[in-house]
């Protein structure tokens, strides 16, 4: 998701390129051509420091927070949102306040430095968590049992590692060559270049995500949990920021339910989601709003009404089976419209996605063009080849690590879940088929089809002999192939970001790899310590939207009893969803202008799988960035992107190290923790 506007590519490598330079070669010149135009005139990755210590060090810090950040946005909202920009932001503000504390003693990070430290927080924030969210965060809902961690950490570092070396063959076709936009690296290496020319209106926005960070922060430290640590409970006691209760008994429609509370029919005093109201815009925010009324104010209570009909026709024994519609909690005292709606709303956001990507059949045709051409030396100086090809990550590197990589993989999904050794071989070749699908996708549109492209896995294991049947390695599969497709668009991202400031891109996949490493070894504890047990989904107020899409699927593809176990009216919902998930982006692709006018698919789909709490509060976002900028547009175009980037990560990252706080004090290794009642 990109939230910054970007220049295009051309224009980005002109405004780079040291000053003299010639005009760069056109789109259609020759892959030499460009290549050594790059080459002479903006790189200067032999002249300026890149990979040292203390950017791999910073990095790997703030990536292990953004990691956090990222897993508690995913399973809070369903999305987590890019973190190159806020990363290379935090980083700069960040060594400029270490060298004021040292008295200047500390030299200056050069802009390379800075986007080596990019890399390293990016692949740690943004390419390990993603799997944890959806595959195993799902298979945690569906068996109600934790996967040890002895199989964990190496499957969510293979997966990673094997995305950032699928995307070694793709780069130079895909950057140098095609100059695919990457609209998000653009962006961070736009942002980098204007801080570093200490520009007023750059350093405004660094700090007003600065800003950001604290209000988010403050936030997420007065929405901690109650009850667990008593020495929190005496700091914060009765300024603490619960959810508020919306009244039930005002509107008529739901005159059934006013004996049960709601679930999720409350206003969440959270500037995370406000904050990702105002990046997602009116169109997507409204939609969620719109399509959660419906369901609190008409489907929901209507089919609360049916229940009660037919419950009271049950024990009057005139109906025989009685199947209820909308579930309760476990205590009966509050109805759960979303338990209902779910399978609306994830048949909609799935088939709206594999309906856009197959209109996007041209994008994933030229997919393959990595294959069709050459993009090799330069005849007219040999030399110059052989040192560009000293700087650029060889195709060697691949062969060399696919190997153990690709045995690691099949022997881990063998072992632990049982997976043939043919399926999980299989489950590798697709990785480098979604690889090449999601990083031209986010080179193109900069949204990255991860879910659409582990749904297409799901539907193929789900019809293999040895896989039919078996949610786990439906899931488990579909993890390995979607979460190397994130990892390999990751790093094209920060590529093209450090391709534009002239950076060395051995040394910058090196800073990516390293990325891994520290994002695997921080994630895994953030996601034990966050979610404990199956439990803690519902009592920590996670909806996990994208969680439960790869559940659903999972349970409709290979659970026999699945289907059979949910209500009738629920499957005509799911009917009803795949429907609209088809027509709404066949509308918008045949009347693009009609577009801001139609519903938003993906917001309409999670409208049906969060609570009413999450809506309202994306809405507020919304409509307050508007307000903004409608009252004063150029500081509300300039300044909103960046504070809504801090109160997400703000919120997010002291939300989440609360909620560990508590796992940690109600564990009997760290009984201290709580303090004294």
């Amino acid at each position: 998701m990109s939230s910054d506007s970007t220049p295009s590519a051309a224009h980005s490598l002109a405004a780079y390129a040291r000053e003299g330079a010639p005009p760069p070669p056109a789109q259609d010149a020759s892959a030499e051509e460009k290549e050594l135009y790059w080459f002479r005139h903006v790189y200067q990755g032999d002249r300026m420091k890149q990979l040292t210590l203390r950017a791999v060090l910073i990095g790997a810090a703030i990536g292990c927070c953004m990691s956090i950040a990222h897993l508690y946005t995913s399973l809070k909202i369903g999305w987590g949102f890019g973190v190159a920009i806020t990363s290379c932001v935090i980083s700069y503000v960040m060594w400029n306040i270490l060298r004021a504390l040292t008295g200047g003693r500390l030299s200056k990070m050069t802009i390379l430095e800075n986007n080596c430290m990019q890399s390293t927080a990016s692949a740690a924030g943004y390419s390990t968590g993603t799997t944890v969210s959806t595959a195993v965060a799902a298979m945690l809902m569906i068996t109600g049992q934790h996967m040890d961690w002895k199989v964990l950490v190496p499957f969510v570092f293979l997966s990673g590692a094997l995305g950032v070396f699928l995307a070694i063959p793709m780069k130079r076709q895909m950057i140098n060559v095609e100059q695919l936009r990457f609209p998000s690296g653009i962006a961070a290496a736009e942002t980098l270049k204007s801080l570093y020319s200490e520009g007023r209106e750059a350093m405004a926005k660094a700090y007003t995500l600065i800003a950001g960070l604290g209000v988010g922060a403050v936030f997420g430290i007065l929405k901690g949990p109650e009850g667990v640590l008593h020495w929190y409970d005496r700091l914060v006691g009765k300024i603490r920021l619960d959810e508020i209760n919306l009244p039930v008994s005002w509107a008529s429609t739901l005159a059934a339910a006013q004996q049960r509370a709601l679930g999720g029919f409350a206003f969440d005093p959270s500037v995370l989601l406000i904050g990702a109201g105002m990046i997602t815009g009116l169109r997507v925010s409204l939609t969620m709003l719109i399509g959660s009324s419906i369901l609190y104010f008409g489907f929901g209570p209507h089919f609360v009404q049916v229940d009660s009909a037919a419950e009271a026709a049950h024990a009057a024994g005139t109906l025989a089976d009685f199947r209820r519609n909308i579930p309760m909690n476990g205590a009966g005292t509050a109805y759960l419209f979303t338990r209902w709606s779910l399978w609306g709303g994830t048949a909609l956001m799935v088939f709206a996605s594999f309906t856009a990507l197959a209109m996007q059949w041209r994008t994933l045709a030229r997919a393959f063009s990595i294959f069709s051409g050459k993009t090799g030396r330069s005849s007219n100086d040999q030399a110059e080849s052989d040192r560009m090809a000293d700087i650029e990550v060889p195709t060697s590197w691949l062969i060399i690590a696919i190997i153990p990589i690709t045995l690691a993989l099949v022997v881990l999904q063998y072992v632990a879940w049982g997976t043939h050794w043919a399926l999980g071989l299989l489950a590798v070749a697709l990785s480098f088929i979604i690889a090449l699908v999601c990083s031209r996708a986010t080179g193109e549109t900069d949204t990255t089809p991860t879910g659409a492209m582990g749904k297409v896995t799901q539907l193929l294991y789900a019809a293999l002999p040895g896989a039919a049947g078996n949610p786990t390695i439906n899931l488990m599969t579909a993890g390995v192939t979607s979460n190397a497709g994130l990892a390999a668009a990751d790093l094209l991202t920060d590529l093209k970001s450090g391709y534009l400031l002239g950076a060395n891109p051995r040394k910058q996949f090196w800073a990516q790899f390293i990325g891994v490493f520290f994002g695997t070894a921080c994630i895994i504890p953030a996601w034990y310590l966050m979610i404990p047990d199956a439990g803690a989904f519902e009592r920590g107020g996670f909806d996990a939207p994208a969680t439960q899409q790869w559940r659903a699927v999972a349970i409709a593809l290979t659970d026999p009893e699945g289907l059979s176990s949910i209500a009738r009216s629920s499957l005509y919902f799911g009917l009803f969803g795949a429907f609209l998930g088809i027509i709404i982006p066949t509308l918008e692709k045949l009347f693009p202008k009609a577009r801001p006018y139609l519903p938003s698919p993906m917001g309409l789909g999670l409208a049906w799988v969060i609570g009413f709490n999450n809506s309202l509060s994306f809405a507020i976002g919304a409509i307050l960035c508007w307000i903004w900028s409608a009252m004063h547009k150029r500081t509300g175009d300039r300044y909103a992107i960046p504070l809504a980037s801090g109160f997400i990560a703000g919120e997010s990252m002291l939300a989440a190290i609360m909620a560990m706080l508590a796992t940690l004090a109600s564990a009997r290794f760290f009984p201290g923790l709580a303090g004294t009642p």
